[in-house]
């Protein structure tokens, strides 16, 4: 079987994010990226089925360059191979997922996973979009996965508690916390990614249906205000909390 897992070249979380020059993209400058959070509970999925039920993991990523640093963790944890689909122009979710579709045909994967989001622009629909493109059976947010005899049990959760859906193959998976914990690349494992080929590709042209017009940062916060330290300060407290911040 052939399992393909799509991963996304991401901002860390923890960096310091400044806006570009043109207003629309961030300043990459002293950015530190990473794999997307989400995908490495894909990724950890995607071997441990492989694992059960044999087969083959290509590690899928479109963007510049710099995503082979993503390939490579995966590949340092054990996937087979990669491909990179080469375009550093900006794309909407839909043209990111027509391209994927194209080249999960070109694998001939039976079985695809997504993290359930990007930590950048957190759509959290290129994993859908992509299924219904192949024309894919879909489970999204899953917490927990089991494929057997071509049946596929999941586990997904939903707003005020999680539900259990049945389908079948070929399908597309995306990944929720808690899915998995994401093992470790080995020493052995990073020294055999080195070996391990990444394909690279020009990614499928695709027409964009949205625009990024302008990006800014959130308004900060205004600074705290110390009224009192003893029980005397309560009335005016509540007179704050009620006329300034009206939350009462």
């Amino acid at each position: 079987m052939k399992i393909a897992v799509c991963v996304s070249h991401v901002p860390d979380t923890a960096t310091k994010v400044n806006i570009g020059s043109d207003g629309k993209s961030i300043d990459p400058n002293g950015v530190t990226y990473v794999v997307n959070p989400y995908d490495e509970f894909a990724i950890e999925e995607a071997l441990k089925t492989k694992e059960k039920l044999g087969g083959e993991v290509v590690v899928i990523s479109l963007g510049g360059e710099n995503n082979k640093e993503s390939i490579r963790k995966a590949l340092a944890m054990g996937v087979d191979s990669g491909v990179l689909l080469k375009d550093d122009n900006y794309r909407d979710s839909l043209a990111v997922a027509k391209a994927l579709a194209d080249e999960i045909n070109n694998q001939n994967a039976e079985l695809v996973f997504f993290g359930k989001q990007s930590v950048d622009h957190d759509n959290s629909i290129v994993g859908q979009l992509t299924a219904e493109l192949l024309g894919f059976n879909s489970v999204s947010v899953v917490v927990s996965f089991d494929l057997t005899d071509n049946k596929i049990t999941a586990e997904r959760e939903i707003e005020g508690g999680k539900e259990v859906v049945e389908t079948s193959l070929p399908a597309v998976i995306t990944a929720q916390k808690g899915l998995n914990e994401p093992r470790y690349a080995s020493l052995k494992g990073i020294m055999a990614a080195k070996r391990k080929t990444i394909e690279e590709k020009p990614a499928l042209p695709a027409e964009n249906f949205t625009e990024v017009v302008i990006m800014k940062k959130p308004t900060p916060k205004k600074a705290g205000k110390i009224i009192g330290n003893d029980a005397g300060a309560v009335p005016e407290l509540v007179r704050l909390l009620k006329e300034e911040a009206k939350v009462i």
